[in-house]
């Protein structure tokens, strides 16, 4: 019994984030009162695997280490998640405040992401939530696990996050649900989401 606007979404890391946006975008212009974003991510057959592995993508340990210098590549993982989306009430436990969606533009490869355009994504998602870095607790990062990507990530999140706050400011946690469950694909994004949600309530 849906009828509001329905769109699929194919952004590989970041799809069910771009959906998410999709579903707030449609709330925040009137075009339904609520939102239902849902994703998966399954490894039915095993080309995929032997493709991202021949690139070097994936970690010959099996593993996603973030942020850690044993860092070498990501494993993959499946994932079937959703979030239903409704306005914002009062005494709400958690409320979605903003979103932002950019791209990458120019950058040396997938796995080496342009630092700039994540800052900048950043700073417009906080624009668009009214948020002011220095109010934030918790971080859930992309954070696959490989050499070349997490630094990359980190050095976003400091130049776009860590340096507006002031030296008294507690440090806020920055997690991955990669590291735990690993890398998702398609259903990556949202997966990260839920892991926030659930650490914020």
């Amino acid at each position: 019994g849906l009828q509001g606007p329905c769109a699929t979404y194919d952004t590989a890391c970041s799809a069910t984030l771009v959906a998410c946006h999709g579903a707030l975008r449609a709330m925040q212009l009137h075009e339904c009162s609520d939102g239902l974003v849902a994703g998966a991510s399954l490894m039915l057959v095993p080309g995929p695997s032997a493709l991202v592995a021949a690139a070097g993508m994936t970690s010959p340990r099996g593993r996603c280490h973030t942020f850690d210098s044993r860092a070498d590549g990501y494993a993959r993982a499946e994932a079937c998640v959703s979030l239903a989306l409704a306005p914002v009430s009062e005494g709400a436990s958690l409320s979605l405040l903003g979103s932002a969606v950019k791209c990458d533009g120019r950058s040396a490869s997938l796995t080496a992401p342009n630092g700039q355009a994540q800052r900048d994504l950043l700073r417009a998602a906080l624009a668009d939530a009214g948020v002011e870095p220095a109010s934030l607790s918790r971080m859930e990062a992309h954070g696959t696990g490989t050499a070349l990507g997490d630094p990359i990530e980190a050095g976003s999140l400091a130049g776009a996050v860590l340096s507006s706050r002031g030296d008294g400011s507690a440090p806020p946690v920055i997690g991955s649900v990669k590291a735990n469950s690993g890398h998702a694909e398609q259903g990556a994004g949202l997966s990260g989401l839920l892991m926030l949600a659930y650490g914020l309530a």
